[in-house]
């Protein structure tokens, strides 16, 4: 009997609806990339301006996905998952109707807080809802789903720009949320973590370390990486670091219990999907560029040639799904990381001279693969590895590290970019920031190393998981 059709009616519930959810705030990472020159047109705003429309979004969401985790674990997960939803949904509406850029950008960062309780609540949900043996498959079709919308974003943004107005990309998300939230509160079972206290001392000083470390990446290009500015973001973020550490250790209910961390499958699975993620951002920005550079393409065109890329992403993740649940994490993660690899240094040789669209349809096939691959196996192991009233915690932060691989990802792709020369050599620019690409997935592959074999069959073919840690510090 297959996967599906063992899948109960609430489980089915909870998958379309936290995958409803996921894709909404995936989508937004990026579906504003392809509006971004007629906003500046319309609201007149600076270069510097327009990044931030796009990095107050990252910001927010990365500063606070473990304090939503830790919130949805005492209150909630379903009514968190609901109340991230409603203000998404509202912010996105300020977003629509912003008269200015520092209104515009106000309002990114509102939803960057709604989307930081809509995603690890949607993981800890789904880790409520399905058991070990099936949870891969779970995870497969909402990986795919959130990878697509991801992938997509550049091509829906260009299309509605083009076809209605760039407002739209953000009220296309009011009515999706006015139908899911009475779904939500419906028809997905609460579930709740640990009976623990909100640790606000550490989810101030785990916030404040976020934003100093993120603020330095997003802002080294433009400030220099040299500044007083960056290398104050990075020394007090690294000080806060370390004095949430210190303080976690000694917390009588900590936030992040540090035991956790001594779990090898969780931490190789989170350190794989911050390179994963890292890559995939990166490529996301700057493949969509070069289809318009090189081939003169559209933004919704351009959108349409990563296909090859992007649809192998919702016809490989549910495959790979099962198998993590007959193989293990490991085997899927390195050899999916290794394929991004493969494929993105594959089109960075490719794009280093005159090319025809048609050369890089197989190495875009490639790196989709690999990430397809990859994703659902990062996720499972990191989430998977700690006991389920932990999942919540986990999620939160696991997705914490992918939103700042994404960050960085682009941050570091940007650098890269613009030192061989940017637009004014964008052969040689284009080829190197691709190259660095597949370095990323790379060390991603060898963090994926890292996570434990899954020692004995069982039921059915299957194969054990490693023994976790089943007291919560």
């Amino acid at each position: 009997m297959s996967s599906t059709e063992r899948t109960t009616v609430d489980q089915r519930w909870v998958l379309g609806l936290t995958a409803i959810g996921s894709v909404m705030v995936a989508l937004d990472a990026l579906v504003v990339a392809a509006a971004l020159t007629t906003i500046r047109q319309d609201l007149g705003a600076s270069i510097e301006q327009l990044e931030w429309t796009v990095n107050a979004y990252s910001l927010s969401f990365a500063m606070l996905l473990l304090t939503a985790a830790a919130i949805g674990d005492r209150w909630g997960r379903r009514r968190t998952f609901a109340a991230g939803l409603a203000l998404f949904s509202v912010a996105s509406v300020a977003c629509a109707l912003a008269p200015s850029v520092p209104w515009l950008i106000a309002a990114r960062t509102f939803q960057g807080i709604g989307a930081a309780a809509v995603m690890p609540l949607a993981m800890a949900l789904l880790g409520a809802a399905f058991p070990p043996e099936r949870r891969g498959w779970a995870i497969g079709i909402f990986s795919g789903l959130t990878g697509l919308a991801v992938l997509s974003g550049p091509m829906i943004g260009g299309a509605v720009t083009e076809g209605l107005a760039w407002q739209w990309i953000f009220w296309i998300n009011v009515p999706v949320g006015a139908i899911a939230i009475p779904l939500v509160l419906r028809r997905i079972p609460e579930s709740q973590g640990a009976d623990r206290q909100v640790d606000l001392r550490g989810t101030a000083l785990i916030t404040l370390a976020v934003l100093g470390v993120v603020w330095a990446v997003v802002r080294g290009e433009t400030a220099g990486w040299a500044s007083l500015e960056v290398i104050g973001a990075f020394a007090l973020g690294t000080l806060l670091l370390l004095a949430f550490l210190a303080w976690e250790h000694r917390a009588r209910q900590p936030m992040v219990p540090l035991s956790y961390f001594r779990i090898r499958a969780f931490s190789a699975g989170n350190a794989a999907g911050f390179f994963l993620t890292a890559a995939l951002f990166g490529a996301v920005f700057f493949l969509a560029q070069y289809m318009q550079v090189a081939f003169g393409s559209g933004p919704m065109k351009a959108g349409l040639q990563l296909l090859p890329w992007t649809a192998t992403l919702f016809l490989v993740a549910p495959v790979s799904g099962r198998l993590v649940d007959r193989i293990g994490e490991r085997p899927l993660a390195v050899t999916g990381l290794t394929l991004q690899a493969v494929g993105m240094l594959w089109i960075s040789q490719v794009t280093g001279g005159s090319v025809q669209y048609p050369e890089l349809v197989l190495p875009l096939i490639v790196a989709g693969c690999g990430v397809s691959m990859a994703m659902p196996a990062t996720q499972s192991a990191s989430v998977g590895a700690l006991p389920r009233e932990a999942v919540g915690i986990a999620s939160g932060i696991y997705s914490m590290m992918r939103q700042l691989g994404g960050v960085v990802g682009v941050a570091v792709l940007a650098a890269v970019f613009a030192a061989a020369g940017g637009y004014e050599s964008s052969a040689t620019a284009f080829t190197r920031a691709l190259a660095v690409c597949g370095v990323l997935s790379l060390l991603g592959a060898l963090a994926g190393l890292g996570i434990a074999v899954r020692r004995s069959p069982g039921p059915e073919g299957r194969v054990a998981r490693p023994e976790r840690v089943e007291e919560l510090r």
